[in-house]
């Protein structure tokens, strides 16, 4: 499996959590994994339970940087993209942010309204000038 089919796979995972918010999460991910035959690799678990450990600190960034737009109110293909985007550019040191801006551009860009695709990447051009600026202070 590519890293391009594994992240198709989490965002599915993720957007898919979003209409269970009171189920088990590991529930989901193994019912999923068996029914859709997604290959469980590492970079797969660490990004679905990765997002969901850091969804109030990756929501308050989108919120803050979605100028007016607060995460409930967003798509739900756009909030899925836009969360594993942030939790690679946070959590994941070798992939470079232009990659995970440009792959959740690619999954906007296939599943959800042309006009998402600058709305996403605004945020999460936002978002990386404030983690850059913040590594650069450490």
């Amino acid at each position: 499996m590519t890293r391009r089919e594994a992240r198709e796979a989490v965002f599915g995972l993720l957007f898919e959590t979003d209409f269970h918010p009171e189920a088990n999460i590991s529930e989901i991910f193994d019912t999923a994994c068996a029914v859709r035959e997604i290959d469980e690799d590492e970079y797969i678990r660490a990004a679905y339970f990765g997002v969901l450990e850091h969804i109030e600190e990756i929501d308050a960034l989108i919120n803050k940087h979605s100028l007016g737009w607060k995460t409930h109110r967003l798509s739900g293909i756009s909030r899925a993209a836009l969360r594993l985007s942030i939790w690679e550019m946070l959590y994941m040191s070798s992939i470079p942010h232009s990659v995970s801006i440009n792959e959740a551009i690619e999954i906007v860009k296939k599943y959800d309204d042309a006009k998402a695709r600058p709305f996403v990447n605004g945020v999460l051009n936002a978002v990386k000038g404030e983690i850059q600026a913040a590594r650069s202070t450490e």
